[in-house]
């Protein structure tokens, strides 16, 4: 059965960094293009970055030159580094490979 499984969240100061991890099972890793999405309470999920099997990145303007996505190919885990952060990034963190989602990840950016 094909899983995406993200971790790493978690309460962080603003100004402060975490990093998101998702592990996928299976062969949908090298397959298919992988992007990491949040939603905050009240609010649509959005797509916050995006990575091609060949490494190609896309980001969304709010997230751009703070997060950094990345994949490790050898063991099949896609990342999102978080610089910078600020309370309006508190969020649930999904990632996302076609039409498979993760559990999601709580990031809470407070003092």
């Amino acid at each position: 059965q094909v899983q995406l499984v993200e971790s790493g969240g978690g309460l962080v100061q603003p100004g402060g960094s975490l990093r998101l991890s998702c592990a996928a099972s299976g062969s949908i890793f090298s397959i298919y293009t992988m992007g990491w999405y949040r939603q905050a309470p009240g609010k649509q999920r959005e797509l916050l970055a995006r990575i091609t099997t060949g490494g190609d990145t896309y980001y969304a303007t709010s997230v751009k030159g703070r997060f950094t996505i990345f994949r490790d190919n050898a063991i099949n885990t896609m990342y999102l580094q978080m610089n910078s952060l600020k309370p309006e990034d508190t969020a649930v963190y999904y990632c996302n490979a076609h039409q498979l989602w993760g559990q999601g990840t709580q990031v809470i950016v407070s003092s």
